[in-house]
């Protein structure tokens, strides 16, 4: 129940006023117009500047020659969905983004409850996520950022539940057939989770190419904690299974991480207009390439454009960020900014922003519990810290090597959740194991004095977050960064 309460409190965080502002926000004039394109033709477009006016009155009918896009389908039919429910409008391109945003929250509960056992952590970590400015922000702006952390959230959870699984199996078999742990130990059968935890990896992949790295980084961690298993039944010679099993498992989630990538691409097949779509055509093939079809022969070359955009953006933008300055929110992004005509904030004049901001003191917690789950890690050898700090690793760490490129802070939505995880580790860490007395009374007022202080951090940066009034020194003074500016 203490989920599904932080549920709502969640859901209505992310739906309420959802429609405003009426106006496309920052990229949204990408991916609601993609979405839309692809709902009416299964390909994107580009739009004239002046259909602008149109999408935001809800009557949007330009659709011109096909787009040179630079990310893969999944997510824009994602957005797709809401526009077909409610309508190409505000509330329509951000309807799914917030319900995904919702959903997220009890599947971080579900999820800290698994690793830690604990009614009262998975409780936290559900509310520390439903009160995080960033995640609040990218739940109600039709960006991809936050589609693929759901489907990375969703793989995560499917695996933990796989290697329950899997242990149980295990366990079992120790206790029944124990002659069956001689050797390398017993084959691990028909695992569901697993498969379809690489469904939802290869629908983040379809969703932005950075999904390839939690693919290959989770497809680590399945084979880990299948050793781990073998050892802890007793199996006799646990690692002449290593390299079977990770044939097996990257064979499972490559594979089917591929297909769902191919699949994601079925409107761009089955039409004429999408872009290069028929490049083979005045491109006849030469040698061992004659035995790839045209279709994928064009899809190729689509690919190796969009590889090219991707590598050699260096355009500076105001609000650019490099990747060591993410987790002590060193410069946020600013979605939408007004500061003429605005009323409501009971003084004068009037401003209202939108500001993809983490909430101050969750993230410095998490920033320094990272240090402590990687002494956990290592010193302990702790296997959900090390979990953890791999996910964040995945989303975080790979930027660096694009660091010169033209990236934003925004992109740390995709960890958002595993930075909760850790700061529940931790602060589970501090209230210490149920047993009454003084170091239980203490840790209990620690933390909770910890959490009280993370809501009331929110509470204060909501206005900033979803773009309610404010007047020029009431967002003055939350500007506790020059860079925040």
């Amino acid at each position: 129940m203490g989920p599904l309460a932080i549920l709502l409190l969640g859901g209505y965080l992310r739906f309420r006023n959802l429609g405003e502002p009426r106006t496309l926000v920052f990229d949204e004039t990408y991916y609601a117009k993609d979405a839309w394109s692809l709902l009416r033709t299964g390909y994107e477009h580009s739009w004239p500047d002046k259909a602008d006016a149109a999408v935001v009155a809800g009557h949007p009918s330009f659709l011109d020659r096909a787009s040179f896009v630079v990310h893969p389908p999944v997510g824009k039919w994602v957005i797709a969905v809401g526009e077909w429910l409610f309508g190409m409008n505000a509330f329509g391109w951000r309807f799914m983004l917030a319900l995904l945003g919702t959903l997220s929250i009890l599947l971080v509960a579900r999820i800290a409850r698994r690793l830690t056992r604990s009614d009262l952590l998975g409780v936290v970590a559900g509310l520390l996520l439903a009160v995080d400015g960033l995640h609040l922000v990218m739940s109600r702006t039709a960006l991809l950022d936050g589609v693929l952390m759901f489907w990375l959230l969703a793989a995560f959870g499917c695996l933990l539940l796989d290697r329950d699984q899997t242990r149980a199996r295990l366990a079992a078999i120790a206790e029944r057939q124990p002659e069956r742990l001689a050797g390398s130990g017993p084959r691990l059968g028909w695992r569901p989770w697993r498969i379809a935890a690489a469904v939802f990896l290869g629908l983040a992949c379809a969703t932005k190419w950075n999904g390839v790295w939690y693919l290959a980084g989770f497809a680590a961690l399945v084979v880990l904690w299948d050793l781990g298993a073998r050892r802890a039944a007793g199996v006799r010679h646990p690692c002449t299974r290593l390299v079977p099993d990770a044939l097996t498992t990257g064979t499972v989630f490559f594979g089917i991480g591929l297909a769902v990538y191919l699949a994601s691409w079925a409107g761009w097949f089955a039409t004429d207009g999408g872009w290069d779509r028929r490049w083979a055509d005045t491109h006849p093939a030469a040698g061992l390439a004659t035995l790839v079809p045209d279709a994928l022969r064009s899809l190729w070359h689509y690919h190796a454009a969009m590889w090219h955009f991707h590598t050699t953006l260096r355009a500076s933008h105001p609000y650019m960020s490099h990747p060591w300055g993410w987790l002590v929110l060193a410069r946020p992004v600013s979605y939408f900014y007004e500061n003429q005509n605005v009323t409501g904030c009971g003084g004068d004049p009037c401003v209202r922003e939108i500001l993809a901001l983490g909430t101050p003191a969750l993230w410095w917690l998490a920033a320094a519990a990272l240090p402590y789950l990687a002494w956990r890690a290592l010193a302990r050898r702790d296997w959900r810290a090390s979990a953890v700090l791999l996910a964040v690793a995945a989303g975080w760490l790979p930027w660096f090597l694009y660091s010169e490129r033209t990236i934003f802070y925004f992109y740390a939505a995709a960890f958002t959740p595993f930075l909760v995880l850790a700061a529940t580790l931790t602060l589970g860490t501090i209230l210490g194991p149920p047993v009454p007395g003084p170091r239980r009374t203490w840790g209990a007022i620690t933390a909770g004095l910890l959490v009280l202080l993370v809501v009331l951090s929110f509470a204060y940066f909501h206005p900033l977050f979803v773009g309610d009034p404010l007047t020029t020194s009431e967002w003055n003074n939350r500007m506790w960064l020059r860079s925040w500016i």
